[in-house]
């Protein structure tokens, strides 16, 4: 038997070990509550990794604390570590169920890593929980349909109705689903409630006519359409729906009538115009191609008073695509501007009409006012730069240029932008302002580093003032293997080797620009007669300097070397 001081001995144990049991919890709360909030502040200083690093030590100390799982899962999701990611989301639930916060974060990560069936288990729940949530049961709903669960998907969308009651969307919605469960009937009884609750509202009795249409009963739906445009003649729906019902039936001529009324409505949009008229324009061409019926649709609508210039746009488009005469598009054409002066792509083929005819006045004048509108866009200063050149009008032009390339930006069409510094380039070397020929040649390289137009230009200015001549030796080089047949480029290369004293190697290419020159150019014909000099043969050269005396008459210094028959160095 125990006695009773041994009794009272092991009691007393009992206290002191409940007791410390009791100080080691305390200790460990106190311990998790400290790190949790060294954690949240790092985390509101930005130092991620120092917060996630003591989110990991908080689990160790407390394995049942819901909000450090919570939080140490947002880190793996940056890390992109989805498996730990969900674990810890999914933890943080279990953990803590009457949180809905945890539970849409964790459905929302099913969702996004292609997990639908456990996004919609915990939805579930999380409707359970909160069931005034319509934006779950939305997402629910879209869920079961993506799995093709028709039938969870149509309670879904009656749990919807019970929350906000019966509504467009939602009965369009489950006219949608019944025929995909092969119930046609529940489809059009859904849309018939709809407009029998609400039997003054034609845009629900059109509606009601649509599912018809679509679910095998056209007769009916032919009658409900015809019905509301009695009622209504300029009801834009019943007219659409009527269009489809007679194009369902093969019936094209009744088609053709209502399609005409639906265009020429008071109620019919504008981005609706031209989306019929895209529409006949493609169903006409699919047909042959005949343009008789869309072009006097196009007229009938340019009738009417319009509010922009898309649709005389798209009128002038398909009269270009019909090769129809340039004055009457260009009438069209100006319709658009006098509508939206700001549709650059109109007057960019006004300006190429203007252009074709050689009229550079109204190029000028078409560019500065498409510059108001479309101060970024490179092509219309390009195209009244090259107006004023045309018109040798350079210092305008070189102005026009220059504030084209400042107005510029990298979305620019880069063929233009090194067009547009080539011209600048040209002007400022035919000026004799090499240092800015060149700064420009730069640019237009950087906008096309190939092309060898330019390479072969920038080389040849180089050249003639001697500078540089390694540089514009390779820039020549490159746009004579661009365009082997070339013989402006053939002639800078033998040029450059020319100046740089390598004369075998310059009569070479020197031969191969006389056999592509069909122009005869003085220029060539005096270079080749240089280079045959200094290679030695003075008869062939002043029959090359005879020759570009005669092409191009006046020249002292080329008379002075026929005179003298030798090379003589300008100086």
């Amino acid at each position: 038997m125990m006695t009773m001081s041994r009794l009272k001995y092991i009691l007393l144990l009992a206290v002191i070990a409940t007791t410390m049991g009791a100080k080691a919890d305390t200790d460990r709360s106190r311990r998790y509550d400290y790190f949790f909030m060294e954690a949240m502040m790092e985390r509101e200083k930005g130092n991620n990794t120092a917060a996630f690093e003591l989110l990991r030590h908080c689990v160790d100390i407390n394995p049942k604390a819901s909000e450090a799982y919570y939080f140490l899962a947002q880190y793996y999701g940056v890390m992109k570590d989805k498996g730990r990611m969900l674990a810890c989301f999914q933890r943080a639930a279990d953990l803590n169920p009457q949180n809905t916060s945890y539970l849409e974060t964790l459905a929302q990560a099913y969702i996004d890593n292609g997990q639908n069936d456990q996004a919609i288990a915990t939805l579930e729940k999380l409707i359970t929980a909160d069931s005034d949530r319509a934006d779950i049961l939305e997402m629910l709903g879209q869920l079961y349909q993506q799995n093709d669960d028709y039938a969870n998907t149509i309670k879904t969308l009656d749990r919807l109705e019970q929350l906000e009651g019966k509504s467009e969307r939602l009965s369009y919605a489950k006219s949608d689903i019944y025929p995909r469960q092969g119930n046609k009937k529940a489809a059009i009884s859904e849309m018939k409630k709809l407009a029998d609750q609400y039997p003054n509202d034609l845009n629900y009795k059109g509606m009601y006519g649509d599912v018809l249409l679509m679910n095998g009963e056209a007769p009916k739906a032919c009658a409900i359409f015809q019905d509301i445009l009695r009622e209504e003649p300029d009801n834009n729906h019943a007219l659409v729906s009527l269009r489809a019902y007679y194009e369902q039936e093969g019936q094209q001529e009744a088609a053709d009538s209502v399609t005409l009324r639906i265009l020429l409505n008071r109620n019919t949009s504008q981005e609706a115009r031209v989306a019929i008229m895209r529409q006949e324009v493609n169903d006409s061409e699919e047909a042959g191609g005949d343009s008789t019926r869309v072009l006097h649709l196009f007229r009938q609508l340019m009738t009417l008073p319009l509010k922009d210039g898309d649709l005389p746009f798209l009128y002038a488009a398909y009269m270009e695509m019909k090769k129809m005469p340039e004055d009457s598009i260009k009438t069209v054409l100006d319709r658009v501007i006098q509508l939206s002066p700001d549709n650059a792509p109109a007057r960019l083929r006004l300006v190429g009409y203007a252009w074709k005819r050689e009229r550079m006045a109204d190029v000028i004048s078409l560019c500065e006012a498409a510059r108001q509108y479309n101060p970024d866009n490179i092509a219309f200063y390009y195209f009244e730069g090259m107006a004023c050149f045309r018109q040798d009008d350079k210092a305008r032009a070189l102005d026009i240029f220059t504030r084209g390339v400042k107005a510029a930006n990298p979305k620019s069409d880069p063929s233009l932008m090194a067009d547009t510094y080539g011209f600048i380039a040209e002007i400022q070397a035919r000026a004799n302002r090499m240092k800015e020929a060149f700064a420009a040649y730069d640019s237009c390289l950087q906008w096309r580093p190939d092309d060898p137009f330019t390479l072969n230009n920038y080389a040849y200015f180089l050249c003639l003032t001697g500078q540089q001549l390694d540089k514009a030796e390779r820039m020549s080089q490159k746009a004579v293997q661009a365009e082997p047949d070339n013989a402006n480029s053939l002639d800078t290369y033998a040029w450059i080797l020319f100046l740089q004293k390598r004369y075998a190697e310059a009569r070479i290419y020197i031969d191969q620009a006389l056999k592509n020159d069909t122009d005869h150019s003085a220029t060539v014909l005096e270079h080749a007669g240089d280079i045959y000099a200094l290679n030695g043969d003075i008869d062939r050269a002043v029959s090359f300097w005879q020759q570009a005396d005669k092409a191009e008459p006046g020249n002292k210094l080329l008379a002075r070397k026929i005179k003298q028959r030798r090379y003589i160095k300008q100086r």
